[in-house]
């Protein structure tokens, strides 16, 4: 490794990171939809999604009618979905890049493995600690979540956006959602880095230095709740239940993709599919930069953007000093 590359990495992507056009000015045309293109299509994580949320809607969502009022049968028809969603993505993840180590250290940011003991996780090692958070209130906040937006979308509370009434807007919200998420995840994570509240409900979130799938939903129940609690932008601006279903879909299962603690799926020597990023696995082993995303620039515009150049970690390790000072 040269001097020109942060040290202890396995792998890193190319650097400098950068961030998306849509905010750049002037704008670009050619850039923006470029960014757009890579990020949606042809095989992404976010079609992916897309067509799980419709395989949801279509074959295992209760109808609106049946939703007007609460009921056990339709309400925990909805929470067996998304716990075998979680278990199949999650476990299929953990399974190809830790189980069977399918790709070795190919593409792996971290060259650790994932811990198997420590006092600081609830059931003793990283992965029981992750899944029990993540399969016990994580699944349950998501279905909560869930029930209720149905609910008040069958009963009239919220408007209804159809794709023959709003074919353009019924299509955008898909677009818009990731675009919300980065903003609002900086904001709320920024937030829970108050120290206060990390000492008594991130924390439990940062147990998790080197990363893997089911880190990314391992958190506090209140962390949990603020997270996905994203989903309740759609009172204001309506929704189709798809709508719904693949925003809290794109959060959770997204939140184990990313946190695979690899760039990506490789088969045959080639990244056939991206899913952890660089930009947050910096976050756990640093701390104090990349709070968002890469779709909105906050922590560009904010001084807390890690790009993964050397020039750019001893930036960030003058303002830690900063911090500290405090």
């Amino acid at each position: 490794m040269s001097d020109t590359q942060l040290k202890g990495w396995n792998h890193v992507p190319d650097v400098p990171l950068k961030v998306s056009p849509i905010f750049s000015w002037p704008p670009n045309p050619t850039e923006i939809a470029g960014w757009f293109w890579s990020s949606w299509f042809l095989i992404t994580e976010k079609l992916i999604i897309v067509g799980i949320a419709f395989a949801s809607y279509l074959w295992f969502q209760p109808p609106l009618e049946e939703s007007r009022t609460f009921a056990f049968g339709w309400v925990a028809q909805m929470y067996a979905r998304n716990l075998l969603l979680a278990l199949i993505i999650g476990g299929a993840l953990h399974l190809w890049f830790y189980t069977f180590s399918a790709q070795g250290l190919k593409l792996k940011f971290d060259p650790r493995p994932l811990m198997v003991n420590g006092r600081q996780f609830t059931l003793g090692g990283q992965v029981r600690d992750n899944m029990f958070w993540t399969l016990g209130t994580g699944v349950l906040i998501w279905t909560g979540y869930e029930v209720v937006l149905i609910w008040a979308l069958s009963n009239g509370y919220m408007p209804l956006i159809s794709w023959a009434a709003h074919p353009v807007w019924f299509v955008a919200i898909f677009f818009l959602i990731p675009i919300w998420e980065s903003f609002y995840f900086y904001v709320i994570h920024r937030t829970i880095h108050i120290p206060f509240l990390y000492k008594h409900v991130h924390y439990l979130h940062h147990r998790n230095i080197n990363v893997g799938p089911w880190s990314g939903m391992s958190q506090h129940p209140i962390e949990q709740m603020i997270f996905l609690g994203s989903v309740f932008v759609h009172l204001l601006i309506g929704a189709h239940p798809v709508h719904i279903l693949f925003h809290l879909q794109y959060y959770f299962l997204t939140a184990m993709t990313t946190h695979t603690g690899f760039q990506g799926l490789l088969i045959k020597d080639k990244n056939r599919l991206a899913l952890g990023t660089f930009h947050h696995q910096m976050h756990h082993r640093y701390f104090e930069c990349n709070y968002g995303s890469l779709e909105i620039p906050l922590d560009k515009w904010f001084g807390t953007f890690h790009n993964g150049t050397v020039e750019a970690n001893e930036k960030m390790q003058e303002r830690r000093k900063r911090i500290m000072g405090k």
